[in-house]
């Protein structure tokens, strides 16, 4: 990592800290406010996050939704409880073991996350149209994007 200038400790605690609020602000913001299925409740943002990983699997057991969610397999169950009843997933037992639950994402469910998506592109489309010149929407994407490696390599090491 390159730092082009030195920083005082307390500079960048201070920077850390708004960072935090914002990122919490931001995370309001952008599950409960950028799609009209997440803030009318139709899913809530764990049901969300969870289809959206099962979107990319064709099947999954319960462990490695549990170790997905960082849940216990209970609370890992109780999600995909409310996500079968709503008609979202379907869940059975593996072939090969009886004692596995295995759950794969239905059509219902792949459509929902494509509409939540969409909501999201939207809404992020209209601000950098209107809120953001180009330059600063580059800025972003490269900023998010460098974040994002950050994350993938030091705080979720899968």
């Amino acid at each position: 990592m390159i730092v082009t200038e030195p920083r005082e400790e307390t500079e960048i605690h201070a920077q850390a800290e708004e960072l935090a609020q914002i990122l919490m602000k931001l995370q309001r913001c952008f599950l409960a406010n950028l799609s009209a299925e997440l803030s009318r409740g139709s899913v809530s943002f764990p049901q969300y996050f969870l289809l959206t990983y099962l979107e990319h699997k064709e099947v999954i057991n319960m462990s490695e939704i549990a170790a997905k969610m960082g849940h216990t397999t209970a609370a890992a169950t109780g999600l995909v409880d409310r996500l079968e009843r709503l008609g979202y997933v379907h869940r059975a037992h593996a072939v090969d073991d009886r004692r596995k639950v295995m759950v794969n994402i239905t059509r219902k469910g792949s459509n929902l996350v494509t509409r939540i998506r969409q909501d999201m592109v939207d809404t992020i489309t209209l601000l950098l149209k209107e809120h953001l010149t180009a330059e600063q929407g580059k800025t972003w994407l490269e900023v998010y994007r460098k974040i994002t490696r950050f994350c993938d390599t030091t705080v979720n090491k899968e």
